[in-house]
């Protein structure tokens, strides 16, 4: 275990998608940490925002966006390594991180509020968790009105389905061969697809069951992720590589994913030319983009925070040299993610303490 003056206080739900993303990076790098069940009120006087996890650091200083958590640990404890500094699966792990961030809670939101028996099933956890039938009903609320804003509408129920079962068939074969998404040994890939895994299909009734019938390899990769015993693991696959399985799975992610965040993205340039103002925070959201997916209507509200994620892929891209990209860029062939590497954002955003502003490129 690190050695530090004072654990981490983790502040957190079990049900909660970016809890799940954190929570096994803790563990892995072996930390001193309490988590606490999250108090709303106290994660907006650390934060001003009402948004969970956030941890706290033996320092005091909180810490607040799964990613920047994550960032920080591996900086501060980089031994075990959490991040490959390797081209291919250094991408590889940043475009699952921007698949699970801003496209997976779709169909997380789907598994969980989309049919009435499930939403039930969820009231009543929330209510058991927070120890209070008003308090699960206020949040229980708040998730079902978010619901619609990240595309889990009825008319997009088949398509996100369909999505689900070929994401889980496609992780059940690579779980079949290798234990974590890039070898023997865990990485922010793994943590970050858990907040859909674990966060929600494993903790909830229906969904549970759903992975124990179909897709067991998933369950006993969730189970690894969750007590990764970090120094009885091995290592990323040798070369740069990625599994073949991985490849299936980077393509299911990346065809449905990859159109939805690029519109999104170009909508909210279209915004930010008309509106935007450098050193200004940009509103959460900026409308809404009607698109397709698979065979059906999407409907999507269009985030501030999706470029900042998309700027994580772009800002490694762009230091890698000729025979890199030509290297990533055929590894990834087929995946749907190579528009993502051509795109030229417009505008930048960045972070300014817990919130997004606008900055020239």
């Amino acid at each position: 275990m690190h050695p530090t003056p004072a654990p981490y206080r983790f502040h957190a739900f079990e049900v909660s998608y970016f809890s799940a993303k954190v929570r096994p990076a803790l563990r892995y790098k072996q930390l001193w940490f309490e988590e606490l069940r999250a108090d709303v009120r106290e994660v907006e006087r650390l934060t001003g925002l009402g948004f969970i996890p956030i941890l706290v650091t033996p320092e005091g200083e909180s810490w607040q966006d799964s990613s920047e958590i994550l960032d920080r640990l591996e900086a501060r404890h980089p031994a075990p390594p959490l991040l490959p500094r390797t081209p291919l699966q250094h991408i590889a792990s940043l475009l699952v991180e921007l698949y699970a961030d801003e496209f997976g809670v779709a169909p997380a939101m789907h598994w969980r509020w989309g049919q009435p028996e499930r939403e039930a099933s969820s009231r009543a956890r929330f209510a058991a968790m927070t120890g209070s039938e008003e308090l699960g009903r206020r949040f229980a609320d708040a998730m079902v009105r978010r619901r619609d804003g990240v595309g889990a509408t009825p008319a997009a129920a088949p398509a996100l389905e369909a999505h689900t079962h070929e994401l889980l068939a496609a992780l059940s074969a690579h779980f079949s061969a290798h234990a974590y998404l890039l070898g023997a040994r865990m990485s922010l890939a793994d943590c970050a697809l858990m907040g859909l895994a674990h966060g929600h299909l494993f903790t909830d009734l229906h969904t549970r069951q759903l992975l124990l019938e179909t897709a067991v390899p998933v369950v006993g990769w969730i189970e690894r992720c969750n007590v990764p015993c970090a120094d009885r693991q091995g290592d990323w696959l040798a070369d740069d590589a990625l599994a073949p399985g991985l490849a299936r799975v980077l393509g299911v992610m990346g065809r449905d994913a990859a159109p939805v965040l690029l519109a999104s993205v170009a909508r909210f340039e279209a915004w930010a030319d008309a509106n935007g103002k450098p050193g200004e925070e940009p509103p959460r959201t900026v409308g809404w983009l009607d698109t397709r997916l698979r065979d059906g209507a999407f409907r999507w509200s269009v985030r501030s925070y999706t470029p900042w994620m998309l700027q994580r892929v772009l800002d490694v891209w762009r230091t890698l040299g000729a025979a890199d990209r030509e290297r990533v860029r055929g590894a990834l062939a087929g995946t749907g993610w190579e528009a993502v590497l051509d795109t030229t954002p417009r505008h930048r955003v960045a972070k300014r303490g817990f919130r997004l502003a606008l900055e020239p490129l």
